[in-house]
């Protein structure tokens, strides 16, 4: 979604900087077509007062006059045309504007959903992290270590729970004569799983 947001906002700038453009030239184009409208005026005006006598120089002006106004027409059509651009060009940048803010609007919701989640794993962390300080402090120091040495070697669980005869951490199903030994184990005997070495807690559910 980032990446998205991101190349939709390029094409934004893209689009930005096409109708900067086109209201520059649009801009350059009517100043062209302004001044080419005050000489055709002037020369106008000079034909009109008479002033002028000459055949030869009366048909210049005449060649002239009509030369202005075909440049004139040409120019006005440049106009026109460079209006179109922008104006399709502003019709992007107000599509891509809404692109955005939709997609900024949603990535700002997962952000702060993400935030949120993150503050509850955090506080969760920190429970579970107290609770598992009063835990260990009641467990054997030689019990604990055994428990943290298991830990760093089997990936993070050093204990799994035995569930069906079978044990959770390795998820094999322990044999007889191994189910036997644990059966008749007391209690508070420490006893392991014979597969991957883990502490192995016996439940009602055991299937001992």
């Amino acid at each position: 979604m980032t990446r998205d947001l991101a190349q939709m906002r390029d094409l934004l700038v893209a689009a930005q900087t096409e109708e900067s453009d086109c209201a520059r030239e649009q801009t350059k184009a009517e100043q062209d077509v302004d001044q080419v409208r005050k000489r055709a005026a002037r020369d106008q005006q000079r034909l009109d007062s008479g002033a002028i006598t000459s055949p030869k120089d009366l048909t210049n002006l005449q060649h002239e006059i009509a030369s202005l106004a075909k440049r004139q027409g040409d120019l006005e059509d440049v106009v026109l045309e460079v209006m179109e651009r922008r104006e399709s060009a502003q019709e992007r940048v107000t599509e891509l504007t809404g692109r955005v803010a939709s997609v900024q609007a949603k990535v700002d919701d997962a952000t702060a959903r993400r935030d949120a989640a993150l503050e509850g794993i955090d506080g969760e962390v920190a429970t579970v992290t107290k609770e598992r300080e009063v835990v260990a402090a009641a467990v054997p120091a030689d019990l604990m270590k055994l428990y943290e040495k298991l830990r760093e070697q089997q990936g993070g669980i050093g204990a799994a729970k035995l569930y069906q005869r079978t044990c959770q951490g390795c998820r094999q199903e322990l044999a007889i004569t191994e189910l036997g030994e644990i059966r008749a184990a007391a209690p508070d005997t420490v006893v392991r799983c014979e597969n991957c070495r883990r502490i192995l807690v016996r439940t009602a559910e055991s299937g001992l």
